[in-house]
């Protein structure tokens, strides 16, 4: 999407815009704008069948966004019947919450497996209801691969944020791995010049950040964490791959999420190891 000085809308020609269609480059004012992970589209473009992705047709195929929703609900029922709550009262519970001293001790698959647990059912309806509403767009925006890539980056992102400003609180929920696909969904809407409260990702956004410093018991290094880790993976898959004309940029893009996945990983145990040795980090 490119800014043009004073062109107008092809449909309003009455209507200046600075916005064109990622699709086919006309320009759109906002009453003609359909809003993607990729760009904002014409209401033609925004009808096609084709490999052109629009908000319209996103949600065809969200297979992984299924499967991970799928994951979360039961983790939750399991949870229900072993007992649950912010005092960890159930073995599922017990045995999964994210809890810095417990990293350090060797079970590292807590940076995980805390993801998928969940404090309430007002706690997993809502990221449940978020993972299928962003999941639906950028799913089939960037294929199955690359959106896992995107999630658990996400989520380990979220889980070294956790480790380095709370490790001593038990900390649960997806929203880690939410709040990075927000953040790569508003990373890829600015690259096509789109102001950040001109979709509703930079408004879900602000409302998220401010749920989050004002209501107690929310992580905000989780959340941070997995808001700087999605926006800088959807930075590469979302913008810069796409950008680069070399035909190897998608793989080279992913190969760099992982690696910062990786890095998130291996920093949640150094972070835990730390807090157990010296104190909480930050």
């Amino acid at each position: 999407m490119s800014a043009v000085g004073t062109q107008t809308c092809y449909r309003h020609p009455n209507r200046e815009t600075a916005v064109s269609c990622s699709s086919c480059g006309r320009p759109i004012c906002p009453d003609c704008m359909t809003p993607t992970p990729v760009g904002m589209r014409c209401p033609e473009c925004s009808k096609q069948r084709t490999e052109v992705r629009t908000a319209r047709n996103l949600t065809a195929d969200p297979t992984l966004t299924f499967i991970l929703i799928g994951i979360n609900v039961i983790v939750f029922l399991a949870e229900m019947f072993g007992g649950t709550g912010l005092e960890g009262s159930g073995q599922v519970f017990r045995e999964g919450v994210l809890f810095g001293p417990a990293v350090a001790d060797g079970e590292v698959y807590r940076i995980i497996t805390g993801g998928f647990l969940h404090a309430g059912i007002l706690h997993v309806a809502f990221n449940m209801y978020m993972l299928f509403y962003l999941g639906s767009m950028m799913e089939p925006a960037i294929g199955k691969l690359r959106f896992g890539a995107l999630y658990f980056t996400s989520l380990l992102g979220g889980s070294l944020g956790v480790l380095l400003l709370s490790p001593f609180a038990p900390t649960v929920g997806a929203s880690g791995a939410v709040f990075g696909l927000i953040g790569a969904g508003v990373v890829a809407e600015r690259s096509q010049g789109i102001g950040i409260m001109q979709s509703g990702l930079g408004m879900l956004l602000v409302i998220n950040l401010v749920i989050t410093f004002i209501i107690p018991n929310i992580s905000i290094g989780g959340h941070l964490g997995g808001l700087a880790f999605g926006a800088a993976a959807g930075y590469l898959l979302l913008v810069w791959a796409p950008r680069q004309r070399a035909k190897q940029a998608g793989n080279i893009a992913l190969g760099v999420v992982i690696a910062m996945g990786v890095a998130a990983a291996v920093g949640c145990v150094w972070a835990a190891d730390y807090a157990v040795q010296n104190g909480a980090l930050l």
